[in-house]
This record gives C-alpha cells, structure tokens and sequence, in this order.
C-alpha cells in the first residue's frame, strides 16, 4: 500500500493512532519505520509522561495523495433490514447519476456493517457530516478528506481494490456529494403562511390548511419539474432543461418542496407548502391575496370544533430505543439475530423475553446485595407492545420454548408420579406392606398461563424457587388490577414485585403461604388496550410503573428465504435447559424447607458504577427540567437496576466463568443500559397514549361532521399526526387517509 501511493498510520486498542501522526498527513512513512510502528508492542514513555499503547490495526491519512473517502455509517440505523435496505437504495442511486460507477471508486466494507467509498480527485475537501436522517442525531454520511484517517478493511465489495484506487472528474465528485446530500433531513421552517384572520379562520381549519391537506405539491409543479426518482421519504425532482441532475425534492410525509436550484421563481434552501407554491405563482408572493381566492372557492371551514393538543414536553434519546443487544453474551447475541434474519423475529422482544427467561430459571437461588438491609431478586414483569400480526408470539416463542420443553418435562413426570402414589392408595394394608412406599410427589411446574392466583400460590408452595407467568394476552391479567382494594389482584401482586410474603386463606381447603415469592410475568398487549390503564389510580398505586414496556417500530415483512444455521436451534435448547438444570443444583434449602439465596455483593468497581447511576436517576427525579409525569417511573428503576445487573452477571458466571456472588462493572453497566432502554420505551408509550386520547377527544367533538373533516381537525389538532395513527381512531383504512389529503 505504501507503494500504491498511501500515508499508512498505525492504531492502538482504543481506536486513535498510538503514535504521532500529523506530519504523515503530507509525507508517508519510510516501510522500515512502518514496519517498526507495526511491530511495537508497548512501553515507550511520550513526551507528557504516558505510555504508547502497542499498535492493533492500521490506517491511511486521508487527504495525502488527493485521497477521499464517503464513510457510510449503517449501524444508527435499528435494524439489519433497515440498513440493507437503505445501503443498496443508496448505491443504486450513485450508479444511476454517475457513469461507469463501478469502474470508478472503490469499496470496502467496514465492522459495524458501514462501508467506505473510496477515489482520488484533484479537488477534495475536509471532514464534513454530509446527511443526517429524520430522527436521528448522527450522521449517516461523512467524508473523511484533509486531516482525517481511515482503518484499513478486508471485505471488498467492488471491483476495484485499495491498489487500483482512481482519480475521478471534478464533476463525478459534485454529483457523488449532490446524491448524497438528498439524504440530509431538513428541519427548517415553512416558508411563512399568513396570520389568521377573522374571515378565514376563527375556531375552524384555515384556507391554507385546508389547501395544503387536499392538494399535492408534486401536482402543483408538474409544468416545470418531473419527478425523476422516489425515494423512501421523498421524491426527486428536475428542472425542465436544468442541467444539473436533480433540482431539489418534495418530502412525503410534509408534502412540501425544497429547491437547491437557483434558476426557478420559487426561493431555493426553503420548504416551501403547497400554499406557498400557490401564492408565488399565481399571486407573485402575495399570501392575503392567494387565500382569499382559495377561501373563494370553497377551501377553508366554519364549522370546525378547534381543540388544542398539547405535547407532553421530555427528552427521549431515539438510540435508547433500540434495545442494548450486547448487554448478552455473543453467542446469545448471534441466535437472536440469526432468528431476526431468517425468521422475521423482533430483536428487542426476543431480548426482553431472554431476560424473563433467565429470571425465571434463577428464582430465588440468588439475590443481589444492594447494601445492608436491601435485597433485591430477579423478578420482572415485561409488557410486549404491539398490534395483532406483528408476530409478537413467535418472537417469544423463540427465545422460551426451551423453558416450556422443560416445564412439559416436569408437568408429564408429575402426572406419571402422581398415578404411581394414587395406585398405592388405592391397595390394601396388606398389599402395601409388599409394596415400595411411594409418596405424594410434589409440583415442579414453573410456568403458568390461565390460572388462579390461589392455585398460583399453591404451586409456588411446592415450586419455590419461582413460577413464571406467561400469557399470549397481558389484556386480561391488566383489567383484573383495576380494582384497588382489600385482598384484590393489585394488593396481591405489588406485594410479589417487592418480594413480601403471600399467603391464601381458604375456609374450605388448605391454606397456603410462600414465603420469598418471585413470579415474574411475560406477555403481549396491544397498545389501544394499553393505553385504557395509564389511569390516575394505577398511576397512584404505581402499578404501570412497575410495568417494563417495549414497544418498537414494527411492520409486516414478506417472506424471505434465508434459513438458519444448521443445529442452531439445537444448541440453543441445550444450552438453555443445562443452564436450568445446573441452576436447580445450587439451589439451598434451610432446615424449614425454604430456600435459602446465595447473596452477591458488588465489587469495587461495579459499586462506583452503581452509585453513579443511582445519583443519575435521583438527579433528574429533583430536575425541575423534567416532565413532572415522567418521574413516576425512575423510583422503580432503582429496583429493576440491581436485578437487571443480578441476571446478566449470573449468565456471564455461566459463560465467562466468572464468580457468580460477585457483580462485575460490566454487569451493572449492562444493567443501566437496559434500564435507558425501558426509561425511552417508558416515555414514548405515556407521550403516544396522551396524544391519542387527546385526539379522541378532537374527533368525539366533531363526531357531526365528515370523516374527512374530523381528520382535518385532528390534524390542525396535531400537525405531527400520523395518518396511520389517524386511520386508527377514525376506524378507516390507510388508503382513505391519503384520498383525505389530496
């Protein structure tokens, strides 16, 4: 590489050049100083004082010898279909602007699924951040040019390779940087509409509004610009005659234009609404006169019933909303995502199903020290928010069906053993005197689904480690909590989340009591049922707050063919029902016949992390920043922290080897990662349910008028209403939204 013309750098385990490296932006290295760089292992004392780290990959100084680079950066993205997705519309955009792409640049594919494009060019620039997508805080496009550096990859995917990189035409690169910009959201505001007036609004939708809503911008421009390629958020558009590739683009979601051509009537850099494009064109700017025309022939209403809805103001990080997958081990890790590629499965309810499981299989054999005079288990309670046909189910089943194998397993050897027992009841005292004494077996089933909590607390006498509540439907197991009183399903089931004694008392039959109860409950809900149960008394009795929600941006995917790894699915059963049986072993019974936990305490490290984190959460439970609703959730949070920090460290014990009574850092770590996760997952559901009840409450005072009128009114209600959310509450399809909004 040295002789094809490149400044080679070399770079330590923290990912920056180990050593100096500015002068190699405008002179390579000599090979045997290369080579000495290379090979250094450590040690050396730097001017300041610290050593230099030994060196673990190399790099090339962008910049030297006219050398680009476009760095895609894929792995903002949530998910592998996502990013595959958006890579090849991306690709096949560039070939289709510039000629003989693939002859020209060179491409490599980086770690964390990302590529880099690679070419020479008389003209080049710096590190700049070229597009940033709607929703996320990171680029998703950078060029790495003067003053920057790159790591050295070996999965080629273009023809070309580092020794054949080419120079490419001041032009190829404009266009290349054109293409590319298309993908940068814009965020700046719509070009200004007028005031509202007496004549046009009042309590009604204005005549903007209404033209906006029922006219297409693309359909405006058609005489002067053509539509020249659709992309997944917006569309592209030329200039008749224009010579440039492309003049701008029309946004989907906000039917407005945005011109980077000067050479046009209309201002360029600025979103610009149907109404906008109205006025300019057929009024030379002129707003007040543009609507009253349009007030003129028929736009606008009188009779609409205006209600305010008003957003819950908080901060959710949209990266906290994908779950951490490298919370877990890497083979764990892999068997979700092969599931995901080849089975359609949801990664973040696979993961959050994989906590229960193993909550379910360490019970009570092990409990974490927080500090003197506080305990905490595994227990958890895990909502899954989705609509019907999201397969919510199979991504379940996908993770649990090992533990239901075994539950059958204990469920048929109870039956055989309790047949056993009633056939020696059934002899005689003189047949029982030649037969083997058999005893009442006990019940060693672990998973409930439909069952009543007396006999809930029965198996949970005999089972005490745990017993898990799993249910297709969570619908039925909520509404039974709505009720807060004496001796109700609410009392009974705060009490188990904290770990209190429960005991049942029966008039009729024996009564039971447990203990050290640890119930921990999985299941599915759909988020219109969800959201009847944010009421102000389960809010009081903090009873949703306990709740851990996830609840991802899914759709319906097309069948695909790819199949998973042979004896993938075996391994994973194995691995899941050894880690149960081996866990079942350590389990300590006292002389009373209860369990008796093993008790983790943090190590240094780890309790530092803790302490940091608690301080965190109380810091923004004092905060007069955030919103007063949201707090009700953190205090919990301290709770599910310490059990989330047990888990991953009783699984790593397991895999790693590493002492299962003592929490490492990178357990507590791996435990606030998850918690941010439901803290986002927390935030977005309270924010969509308060603004679907708030649109309810638009479209019930408009209920005499149109469908169509209603959901013009929701949204000026809500100008960032979404027109599936909208079909929702109006109980129409999809498709009748978009008729509404031309």
């Amino acid at each position: 590489m040295l002789d094809c013309g490149f400044s080679l750098i070399t770079v330590g385990e923290n990912k920056v050049p180990n050593f100096a490296w500015k002068s190699q932006q405008t002179r390579a290295l000599k090979k045997a100083d290369f080579e000495s760089r290379y090979n250094y292992s450590g040690g050396t004392q730097k001017a300041n004082g610290g050593e230099i780290v030994p060196t673990h990959a190399v790099g090339y100084a962008t910049g030297f010898n006219n050398i680009e680079v476009i760095d895609i950066d894929l792995k903002i993205l949530p998910t592998l279909h996502a990013q595959t997705e958006w890579w090849n519309e991306y690709i096949s955009f560039l070939q289709d602007n510039i000629a003989d792409f693939d002859d020209k640049f060179v491409i490599y594919k980086t770690v964390n699924n990302g590529y880099h494009i690679i070419y020479k060019c008389e003209e080049i620039g710096g590190n700049q951040k070229i597009a940033k997508l709607k929703g996320y805080s990171e680029a998703i496009i950078e060029t790495r040019g003067k003053g920057g550096y790159c790591f050295i990859y070996d999965k080629q995917v273009s023809k070309k390779d580092y020794y054949n990189i080419q120079e490419i035409s001041t032009k190829d690169r404009d266009v290349l940087f054109q293409c590319s910009a298309f993908y940068d959201y814009k965020e700046e505001t719509i070009k200004a509409e007028p005031k509202e007036k007496k004549d046009y609004s009042g309590q009604k939708l204005t005549t903007w509004n209404d033209y906006n809503n029922q006219t297409s911008a693309a359909d405006l421009i058609s005489s002067e610009f053509s539509i020249v390629r659709i992309l997944k958020d917006k569309y592209i558009i030329k200039r008749h005659g224009g010579t440039s590739p492309h003049s701008g683009y029309i946004y989907k979601d906000s039917n407005c234009m945005y011109l980077f051509s000067t050479g046009t009537n209309y201002p360029h850099e600025t979103l610009l609404s149907p109404f906008a494009i109205y006025a300019l064109n057929y009024h030379h700017g002129d707003y007040s006169a543009a609507a009253k025309e349009l007030y003129e022939k028929g736009y606008g209403s009188r009779y609409v019933r205006e209600i305010q809805v008003e957003k819950l103001e908080t901060t959710i990080n949209k990266s906290d909303l994908n779950f951490p997958l490298d919370v877990f081990p890497e083979q764990l890790q892999d068997y979700m995502l092969q599931c995901n590629a080849t089975l359609d499965s949801s990664i973040d309810y696979m993961a959050c199903s994989m906590l229960w499981l193993y909550s379910v299989m360490i019970g009570n054999s092990i409990q974490i020290e927080v500090k003197a005079g506080w305990k905490e288990s595994c227990n958890l309670w895990i909502s899954l928010v989705g609509k019907a046909g999201l397969g919510k189910t199979p991504s379940i089943d996908n993770v649990i069906f090992p533990l239901l194998k075994a539950n059958n397993r204990e469920i048929k050897n109870y039956i055989k053993n309790n047949e056993k027992f009633n056939h020696y009841q059934s002899l005689s005292k003189e047949e029982k005197k030649h037969s083997e004494e058999i005893k009442q077996p006990k019940k060693t089933q672990f998973i409930a689904n439909d069952i009543t909590l007396e006999a809930l607390v029965d198996l949970h006498e005999e089972n005490k480690n745990a017993v898990g509540v799993f249910k297709d439907e969570l619908a039925g197991w909520f509404k039974d909590m709505n009720k807060y009183r004496a001796g109700s399903d609410l009392e009974f089931w705060l009490s188990t989340w904290s770990g209190k004694s429960v005991s049942m008392n029966r008039k009729t039959a024996k009564s039971s009591f447990v203990e050290k109860p640890l119930i921990p409950v999985l299941g599915g809900i759909q988020p219109s049922i969800l959201s009847t149960f944010y009421t102000d008394e389960n809010k009081d009795n903090g009873f949703v707050d306990r709740m851990l929600l996830s609840f991802p941006e899914l759709e319906i995917e097309s069948y695909n063919d790819n199949e998973m790894p042979a004896g993938l699915i075996e391994w994973y059963s194995d691995v899941t029902i050894k880690f149960y049986d081996d866990f079942k072993q350590i389990i300590k019974f006292n002389n009373d016949d209860e369990i008796e936990p093993h008790v983790a305490k943090w190590t240094p490290d780890a309790k530092i992390e803790w302490k940091r984190i608690f301080n965190k959460i109380t810091s923004v439970q004092n905060s007069d920043d955030e919103n007063e609703y949201m707090k009700s959730m953190l205090p919990k949070q301290k709770s599910y922290i310490p059990r989330f920090a047990l888990i991953l460290n009783s699984i790593n014990a397991y895999t790693k080897g590493i002492p299962f009574d003592l929490i490492s850092k990178d357990s507590i770590l791996g435990a606030e990662k998850i918690s941010d996760y439901f803290i986002a997952m927390a935030k977005k559901i309270k924010v969509d349910t308060h603004e679907t009840n708030a649109l309810k409450k638009v479209a019930k005072a408009n209920e005499n008028l149109s469908t169509k009128e209603r959901y013009l009114a929701m949204k000026k209600s809500s100008p960032e209403l979404s027109k599936k959310q909208a079909a929702e509450i109006l109980n129409v399809s999809l498709r009748q939204i978009y008729k509404y909004e031309k």
